[in-house]
């Protein structure tokens, strides 16, 4: 029932008072200075004993690659048709700088998988290149030594011995630096000085730590980024941000290094491949043409032949032509069919070795390429990689039209033999009478000089190779700028740090603050009065500061006494004003107790006497008397006696105290069993019929309206009720008891009273408590020094 009546209150209230959300955050103040302050010095400490990562890079040119040309180093070869211009994909050579081949190679040449690391109080620190010592593994290194994963501590004892200790740092053996040590998982080794090793370094404690290499090459593979300096370019640009600025520099440098030797070597293969063909040919053509001249000489000898016969001459002139031709073509012949069956190895193919065909030297030239393509992609992608299996069938269908090409010339070149050497026959009818002496050694002759034209041929291209395998040891990537990294740090970012400390200072008690009030169901303003309820709102009282019970008297200027002679002027407002010279009867309730009615009850009626009213303040919460308690006074009879007792005059309860001497005060009396009935007592009529014949105002202290009706019950009597309410005490559920007895018109002349609220936060705005309720108390003197400032 409660929420029901609760919930519509809310949802009327749809403005917002934008001055009033911001004064609601700058009241708290301190709290947002304390957030920003603690903020910073966290950040303070954070960037004080965090690692700083430094980034280094690299720049390099890929030669060769068809947004570069060709490199002028291999421009000058490029006639020999080994070196011609080829075109590289960038991506494919970026996945080979990052392969794991590479960086595996960078690994063991810099020994990455070995660091070194100093313990300081709060952090440790890798040192590089300032190792004052170096771990040096004796024994062939294994796998084994690769995946090893451990970690140990050398303590530097003297400049000749060290303690040698687990990561526990508990002692394992003491040792001198160069002695040979051995372990189950490291085999032999020994522990070097290094120039960095001074007598300063005694004491000092070096954690060597060795790593699997894989895990390093993994991590290697995530930290290097490799881009084009832009999407026109084929200038690749290298990164890696490492704790120490000068290994990440030597780790770029050593990867464009091994990147060339990589490169070179796939070069090379080619060039080695064709010099090596050469050589076999040279070899056996040098056989055959030995052979030849010892043909040659025989004859010779055997026939006495000295010269040729003059008569022979006209028709060698003649022939001269025919066999030129027959040479050339048997040359070509004998190249090709050599480069047919070369083709079925399946490995790189000679290259410009005078095919007359233009179109079969330029695919013998794009298959040496594709086949050096495809020995590089094997090296970094599985064998379902795409690209992979492109540049494969890309070979196969280039081999079989290769094939199919140099089958076509041994054809062509075999019908062109033959008709040469018809023509040669021809020629050999024509010179019928030369002696048949003559005619062998023709034969003879023509051999030899086929052969000798073909030995002159392989000498040269042999030469060429040879050329072209020193042209090929030029590096593929052109450094643009070595490896070099800032000292000022990339991360952590100093500037961005504290700005995110300073926005976390911020916003933390931001949402602290939000999330309390998000929470938050008390009453703390006017304003939550006048937004759940339509009960007039007689006034406010602020936190009292003082010790004393009675905050008003004559001389009083303090907040709390001008907002009790507030109520008081407000109260004119409030009484009927037909009969002036009536006595008043203002009752003081509340919702549950601890709200302030025995405060305001006696402040408000000493209040009145001070104007000069004739005041007299009645206890009348029979369930739990508090004015007495309140006042710090022994317990005396009251209106219990005298409703209990006909012989007990209300005169003879009055007393005063020395404060408001002009103030009578009537207690409650002690405590009955029956307090609902005794309030239906005649004598309760009795009580306010003789009252107002003596007094102007009737004070009536009352009691809580939501745990008892013994309010209700004497309602009927009063000409004002003052509902008190207290600040960051009452829950705003609450406020629908209120509510609804004032809709119900179950206390006549209902006026809401707020108590307890802090000035110092603004009229009528902000939380604080009080005294403690019904004891006097100054709540300041209780609460945590942290409460107290903040």
């Amino acid at each position: 029932m409660g929420n029901e009546q609760y919930t519509p209150q809310l949802q009327d209230n749809d403005t917002i008072n934008i001055r009033a959300e911001i004064e609601k955050y700058l009241i708290h103040w301190k709290w947002f200075a304390l957030g920003i302050f603690v903020a910073l010095i966290g950040a303070f400490i954070y960037l004080r004993y965090s690692t700083p990562k430094y980034s280094a890079s690299t720049t390099i040119l890929i030669k060769n690659d068809k947004k570069g040309g060709l490199s002028e180093e291999l421009a000058a070869f490029e006639d020999l048709g080994i070196v011609g211009g080829s075109s590289k994909n960038i991506d494919n050579e970026i996945e080979i700088i990052k392969s794991r081949k590479l960086i595996k190679d960078v690994i063991l040449n810099l020994k990455l998988n070995i660091s070194y690391l100093t313990e300081g109080r709060i952090k440790q620190s890798e040192v590089y290149t300032n190792t004052p010592i170096i771990f040096k593994q004796l024994d062939s290194i294994s796998e084994s030594f690769y995946e090893t994963d451990t970690i140990f501590n050398v303590e530097i004892l003297s400049n000749d011995e060290f303690h040698l200790k687990d990561i526990e740092h508990n002692i394992i053996s003491k040792n001198t630096f160069n002695e040979v040590i051995s372990s189950d998982k490291l085999g032999s080794f020994k522990i070097e000085k290094t120039s960095e090793f001074t007598k300063e370094k005694t004491g000092d404690n070096i954690k060597i730590s060795i790593t699997p290499l894989n895990k390093i090459i993994d991590a290697l593979q995530e930290k290097i980024t490799i881009s084009p300096i832009s999407k026109k370019s084929s200038v690749l640009r290298l990164t890696l941000e490492s704790v120490v600025k000068e290994k990440a520099e030597d780790v770029l440098d050593e990867l464009v290094r091994q990147y060339n030797l990589d490169a070179i070597d796939d070069k090379k293969q080619v060039s080695q491949r064709t010099s090596d063909f050469i050589a076999s040919r040279l070899k056996s053509v040098a056989k055959e043409l030995g052979r030849l001249d010892d043909d040659v000489e025989t004859f010779k000898d055997k026939n006495n032949i000295t010269d040729i016969q003059s008569e022979a001459q006209l028709t060698l002139q003649t022939n001269t032509e025919n066999r030129k031709k027959l040479i050339e073509a048997s040359t070509e012949l004998s190249l090709a069919k050599s480069l047919n069956k070369e083709l079925d190895n399946n490995d790189y193919l000679p290259a410009n070795l005078g095919v007359s065909d233009q179109n079969i030297g330029n695919s013998i030239n794009e298959y040496n390429q594709l086949l050096a393509q495809l020995k590089r992609l094997e090296k970094t992608a599985g064998a379902k990689n795409t690209v992979l299996i492109d540049v494969q069938e890309n070979i196969n269908s280039l081999r079989s039209s290769l094939k199919r090409s140099l089958q076509n010339t041994v054809n062509s070149l075999q019908i062109k033999v033959n008709n040469l050497q018809r023509e040669a026959s021809r020629f050999d009818t024509k010179i019928s009478s030369i002696p048949t002496q003559e005619r062998e050694f023709l034969d003879i002759a023509r051999q030899q000089e086929i052969i000798a034209g073909l030995y002159s041929y392989l000498l040269k291209k042999k030469e060429e190779t040879a050329i072209s395998l020193t042209a090929t040891a030029v590096p593929n990537a052109k450094i643009i700028d070595k490896a070099y990294g800032s000292d000022i740090p990339v991360s952590p970012k100093r500037k961005i740090i504290y700005l995110a400390a300073l926005l976390l200072g911020l916003i933390f008690p931001f949402i602290i603050i939000y999330i309390r009030d998000l929470l938050d169901t008390k009453i703390h303003t006017r304003k939550d009065i006048e937004d759940l309820t339509s009960i007039p709102f007689l006034g406010d009282i602020p936190h009292s500061e003082t010790k004393e019970k009675i905050v008003i008297n004559a001389g009083a200027r303090s907040s709390t006494a001008e907002a009790f002679r507030l109520i008081r002027t407000n109260l004119d407002f409030m009484l009927p004003a037909n009969d002036a010279q009536r006595a008043k009867t203002i009752f003081i309730t509340s919702t549950t107790s601890g709200e302030g009615k025995s405060f305001l009850s006696i402040n408000l009626a000493a209040s009145l006497s001070l104007s000069g009213k004739r005041v007299i303040l009645v206890g009348m919460d029979l369930r739990a008397p508090k004015i007495t308690e309140y006042l710090e006074i022994p317990d005396r009879k009251g209106i219990t006696n005298f409703i209990t007792n006909n012989s007990i005059t209300l005169d003879s309860l009055k007393f005063s105290i020395d404060e408001v001497p002009n103030l009578d005060i009537i207690a409650s009396g002690a405590i009955p069993p029956n307090p609902a009935e005794l309030l239906m007592s005649t004598r309760i009529d009795e009580v306010f019929t003789e009252l107002k014949e003596q007094y102007d105002y009737i004070i009536i202290d009352t009691a809580p309206v939501s745990l008892v009706t013994d309010t209700l019950l004497i309602a009927k009597h009063a000409d004002l009720v003052l509902y008190v309410s207290r600040a960051n005490y009452l829950d705003k559920r609450m406020l629908v008891i209120p509510e609804s007895l004032y809709k119900d018109k179950k206390l006549p002349n209902l006026a809401i009273v707020l108590n307890d609220t802090n000035i110092k936060r603004g009229y009528g705005y902000g939380y604080g408590y009080g005294y403690g309720y019904g004891y006097g108390t100054n709540y300041d003197e209780v609460k945590p020094w942290y409460k107290r400032i903040f």
